[in-house]
């Protein structure tokens, strides 16, 4: 009894934490999360994503609704991301589904998910450095994005979310940032940009998380625990998000990430 109440004590702070890092970066959220449940408390990886888009999707609506609230997200932008990202998303669950994955332990999955770590590590560390090459470009002419390509490219960047996020949980947070830097660098400030990631990222996790739910890779006792010290976290992290060093989060955050993405790769 007294082992199975720390371990749901150590749970509830490992969301704490996270939490905290998705109401203020709009990353870690899937990030962590994910690499945490598989390599500290030795959840199989199928269990883990799953749990961790449910945990994901419901941290970041409470956190998506402190940034609605603060007009901080572009819904048109979202809007966008949701038409490819959701039919993307099921499309992905359809195939898994027909692959068993709730009886998958080992194999690719961990290797995947520490790939899309170490991707997300980088994106995590050159977004600032890419908006200011992006925003000069575009600021002199030269558009990376052209307007007229910004709604189909934006359809495209949330597919590939979609099929990342379902098979990872891992993608709506640096990555999904990163690519709006490159589409709408004048439009979204970093503020701007935090926001719109997370707002899209809720329908994203939501509908990926049902679909491992529907598939039985999803652990309710175990997220619960983390539901516990997540929701706080995000409160907290939404309202410190211009009172913290970003730049610091961000290079503290990029190497957790490479570390747990080696450290899948090579398991």
């Amino acid at each position: 009894m007294l082992a199975a109440a720390s371990v749901e004590i150590w749970h509830a702070i490992s969301g704490f934490v996270v939490g905290l890092l998705v109401g203020m970066t709009g990353v870690g959220g899937g990030s962590l999360m994910a690499p945490v449940l598989i390599l500290v408390f030795g959840i199989s990886p199928p269990t883990a994503i799953g749990t961790d888009l449910w945990f994901a999707g419901i941290t970041k609506t409470v956190g998506g609704a402190i940034h609605h609230a603060k007009q901080s997200a572009d819904l048109a932008v979202v809007g966008r991301l949701a038409l490819g990202s959701i039919p993307a998303a099921i499309a992905t669950l359809i195939a898994l589904n027909a692959l068993h994955w709730s009886k998958v332990e080992h194999g690719w999955i961990p290797f995947a998910l520490g790939l899309v770590l170490v991707a997300t590590a980088a994106a995590t560390l050159a977004r600032p450095a890419i908006h200011r090459w992006v925003l000069a470009r575009q600021t002199a002419g030269d558009r990376v994005a052209p307007v007229r390509l910004q709604a189909p490219l934006t359809v495209a960047a949330g597919a590939i979310l979609g099929v990342l996020v379902t098979m990872t949980s891992v993608g709506a947070g640096a990555l999904g940032a990163t690519m709006l830097v490159f589409l709408y660098p004048l439009r979204l400030d970093a503020k701007r940009i935090v926001g719109t990631d997370i707002v899209h990222a809720v329908p994203l996790t939501l509908v990926a998380g049902v679909g491992h739910l529907v598939i039985g890779s999803v652990d309710w006792v175990l997220l619960a625990g983390l539901l516990a010290g997540s929701i706080p976290g995000i409160i907290v992290g939404s309202l410190l998000v211009h009172r913290v060093s970003e730049r610091l989060i961000r290079l503290a955050l990029s190497a957790v990430l490479v570390f747990a993405g080696v450290r899948l790769v090579v398991s």
